[in-house]
């Protein structure tokens, strides 16, 4: 038989979740975000459930994202599938972000994506030493979605801006320094953790168990990577990272430049944006318009052929320099015209 594909259980005061396709690295689906969605639904008003628990099957991580596989074959086929996920998946976002329970995300393995949607909004974030989260959308002609743009808007410094431009990942320090997760905890106290939460409040549980975070190394980073991503044209921040003084940020403009030049405009403005809405939700309001936008462009279809479809890792981005992007174009993405 065909095994689930989210576990929900109860132990003790908690409520589990458990994302189980670990063959895929937890990626999630439509049904995944449904199954999750009516979970969260039914114990917002049960009082014997005073804790959520969030962890992914497998040794790999909690979730690479969502299955951009389905979404690009339904962006080729002009189809309404990938719509409807989105805005169900946006949704159990927003719900996680105002949840009314303690909402305890194990963020341990690789956290990508759609992953983040599910764990970083949540009100309590537990990072390991084996955690890689990141937001790779503009290697694949997308943008940082699920409330990304939210987030890393409101990272300390340009700190965010790096992170989404280069399409980026981090460890548990530097996951902790921008905002994306609070806690660290090493892999192998985990399941102490998860016991211990089916009796006691996740702040005396993590109390127990919880260890000091790495340094962070962006933070580190910071005067550089501040002064060369500050303003609106991405142009001007390749050309500050080029001729930069300091060795990453060089070898920093190589990885910005192979980026999909159209993404990672868009990408700008829509973190500049978010930057200054009061809540999640519009920011999420603003990425379903900007996801129904991506979604068929030319950039998407190539990014997912080149790095998922036949892995040549060599997308034929179009237009394929910043310079050449028209910010008419970039601002069609925002008017949905």
């Amino acid at each position: 038989m065909t095994e689930p594909t989210v576990l929900i259980s109860r132990a003790g005061r908690a409520g589990h979740i458990v994302l189980n396709r670990p063959k895929a690295i937890n990626a999630l689906t439509h049904e995944m975000v449904t199954l999750i969605q009516a979970a969260l639904d039914s114990w917002a008003s049960d009082p014997s459930v005073q804790t959520v628990v969030l962890t992914g099957s497998g040794e790999r991580g909690l979730c690479a994202g969502g299955d951009i596989v389905s979404i690009y074959q339904d962006g080729l086929a002009g189809g309404t599938a990938s719509a409807e996920f989105w805005a169900a998946e946006y949704r159990l976002d927003a719900t996680i972000a105002e949840y009314p329970k303690p909402f305890v995300a194990i963020m341990d393995g690789i956290v990508l994506g759609g992953g983040i949607g599910l764990s970083a909004h949540a009100g309590v974030r537990v990072v390991t030493e084996r955690s890689k989260i990141g937001m790779p959308e503009t290697g694949i002609g997308f943008f940082p979605d699920v409330g990304g743009t939210y987030l890393l808007s409101r990272a300390p410094g340009e700190l965010g801006t790096h992170l989404a431009l280069t399409a980026g990942s981090v460890r548990a320090g530097d996951a902790i320094a921008v905002g994306l997760a609070d806690w660290y905890v090493l892999s192998d106290r985990l399941p102490a953790l998860i016991t211990s939460l089916a009796s006691i409040a996740p702040a005396e549980a993590l109390a127990a168990v919880a260890s000091e975070a790495p340094a962070s190394g962006l933070l580190a980073d910071r005067e550089w990577i501040d002064a060369a991503y500050e303003g609106d044209d991405v142009v001007k921040i390749l050309a500050r990272l080029m001729g930069s003084e300091v060795a990453a940020a060089r070898s920093t403009a190589e990885v910005l430049a192979s980026k999909s030049p159209t993404s990672v405009k868009v990408t700008l403005r829509a973190l500049r944006e978010a930057a200054d809405l009061p809540s999640l939700r519009e920011a999420l309001d603003q990425e379903y318009r900007l996801a129904l936008r991506f979604h068929g462009s030319h950039d998407f279809l190539e990014g997912v052929r080149a790095q998922l479809i036949d892995k040549d890792r060599n997308p034929r981005w179009s237009p394929s320099h910043l310079d050449d992007v028209d910010e008419s174009v970039v601002a069609s993405y925002f008017t949905g015209r």
